[in-house]
């Protein structure tokens, strides 16, 4: 775990290339942000897909066609270069992953920046609350449901949940440190049995890694922006570049009770 200064000072190291690994290490006190990038000609079905399915996919920010920069989350930040780790898609399937994404950019990308739920972990952490992935040094575990997106002209798909192994006696207190934080995925969408999302087995993530669930614990599960992902392999898009599920993309906006909220991205 590392905790920065501030983070520009993330960012910076990210796009140095000392920082490989998935974010939920990077400790800045501000939102952490999946980055998801299509052509223009899918860009407001993309949008039309964030404002209908607005827990899994909270949208911060619509960049211009074109701009690589960021107005309003980060505006000295590129996103072709200050994520650890990208993702590149075509017709639904994963073609490959790589540091950065100069080579791919063009004048037709449009980028999104949806909310993330590591922005709340630091939170969790400081209030006794475990991140089991943290402790072990690893990616969060994400795993495809049985629910389905609220479809958004050709895009369509199905849900994808991050699970956190949460003590049974804390439960009511990470649902109201979660509830009021919608930029960050909001409040629990499953608390309990996977097998009511389908899920049939935990140790067997879809993406991330698999973690260990104490006797004393019960597995919650959040809404998670990697949906896009799953939305872009089912809806079989042409191409999509996106953030590797758990390495995102670090904003200035501050995580409420890190530091000094802002109104948002």
């Amino acid at each position: 775990m590392l905790t920065t200064q501030s983070a520009r000072e993330a960012r910076q190291r990210i796009r140095d290339g000392y920082w490989q690994s998935p974010t939920a290490g990077l400790r800045t006190g501000t939102h952490q942000a999946n980055l998801v990038i299509v052509n223009h000609e899918w860009a407001d079905e993309f949008e039309g897909l964030c404002q209908t399915n607005a827990q899994a996919l909270p949208l911060l920010e619509r960049l211009p066609a074109g701009s690589p920069h960021p107005v309003k989350c980060a505006s000295d930040a590129d996103i072709r270069v200050d994520l650890p780790k990208y993702r590149l898609y075509k017709e639904g399937r994963l073609i490959r992953e790589q540091n950065h994404i100069n080579a791919l950019w063009t004048d037709a990308c449009v980028a999104f920046l949806i909310g993330c739920s590591f922005s709340f972990e630091q939170e969790m952490l400081r209030s006794g609350i475990p991140v089991r992935h943290i402790e072990l040094g690893c990616n969060v575990p994400m795993v495809v449901t049985n629910r389905k997106v609220n479809p958004s002209g050709r895009l369509h798909g199905s849900l994808v949940v991050t699970m956190r192994p949460i003590p049974t006696n804390r439960l009511d207190d990470v649902i109201a440190l979660t509830v009021n934080r919608p930029l960050a995925h909001g409040e629990p969408v499953h608390i309990g049995d996977p097998a009511e999302l389908g899920i049939r087995d935990l140790s067997q993530p879809d993406y991330g890694d698999p973690v260990s669930i104490h006797a004393d614990e019960v597995p919650v599960f959040w809404a998670c922006g990697v949906t896009a992902q799953q939305v872009a392999q089912e809806s079989q898009i042409p191409w999509l570049i996106t953030h590797a599920p758990g390495h995102m993309f670090i904003t200035d906006r501050m995580v409420s009770g890190a530091g000094v909220p802002s109104p948002g991205c």
